[in-house]
């Protein structure tokens, strides 16, 4: 009998922080950044404070407090995401398509 076993596949930090760039590209608050991206408030805490230190994205005042991605921000989500497919090309993987609800099975016999 043989047994299919669905593993999530890690990401690294760069995936994390494309993803935390895509979400906050029209503005988003941190409860939502959460979950969008499937990380803890720690994690999100901490990406979001080195982000607004090299001016990825901004903080918008208001209730609740938005964060949006900046131009430059932009940039550097396009160029993590293109660096991304281009090491997958060239290890022979599928492309990083950014969503971790989609497991790679693993047989096990």
């Amino acid at each position: 009998m043989e047994v299919v076993v669905m593993r999530k596949r890690r990401r690294n930090k760069n995936q994390i922080l494309q993803e935390i760039l895509s979400i906050c590209a029209k503005g988003e608050n941190i409860t939502q950044i959460v979950y969008r991206s499937n990380t803890n408030f720690t994690t999100v805490g901490d990406m979001i404070e080195s982000l607004k230190e090299n001016n990825l994205i901004e903080e918008i005042d208001g209730s609740p407090v938005l964060y949006k991605t900046t131009a430059k921000g932009l940039i550097i989500k396009d160029r993590l995401k293109m660096l991304q497919e281009e090491l997958n090309g060239a290890m022979g993987k599928s492309a990083y398509r950014g969503d971790t609800r989609h497991p790679t099975p693993q047989r096990i016999r």
